[in-house]
């Protein structure tokens, strides 16, 4: 844990494929995680913005997620949405690794 915020875990490395998303809910929320090709992790919200559907549903492919639902994508690194039909971006959570374990760091 650090002081810039609490830190919890949400999954495993190894329980996520590299280049897959898996869904996972805690605390209330429901995130994906992301394991990109090359290593990098991400978490974001797991709902689309522009309608509801589970984006660990979609498509990852390049660090963009495409929303099942109407094909808007999202850059998982930077919750960016890419165009229409996305009005609004993804919340992301800044993330860590630890013996493992992929922690992300709640607001204060």
């Amino acid at each position: 844990m650090t002081s810039d915020g609490n830190w919890i875990s949400v999954a495993k490395v190894a329980d996520v494929a590299p280049g897959t998303a898996m869904a996972v809910e805690t605390m209330g929320l429901q995130l994906a995680v992301y394991h990109l090709e090359g290593g990098d992790i991400c978490v974001t919200d797991n709902v689309c913005t522009h309608a509801f559907a589970l984006l660990t549903d979609g498509w990852l492919e390049g660090g963009l997620i495409e929303c099942p639902l109407h094909a808007g994508q999202f850059d998982v690194r930077t919750g960016k949405g890419q165009g229409a039909p996305i009005e609004e971006d993804l919340r992301t959570f800044k993330t860590k690794v630890e013996n493992g374990e992929i922690l992300i760091e709640l607001p204060a």
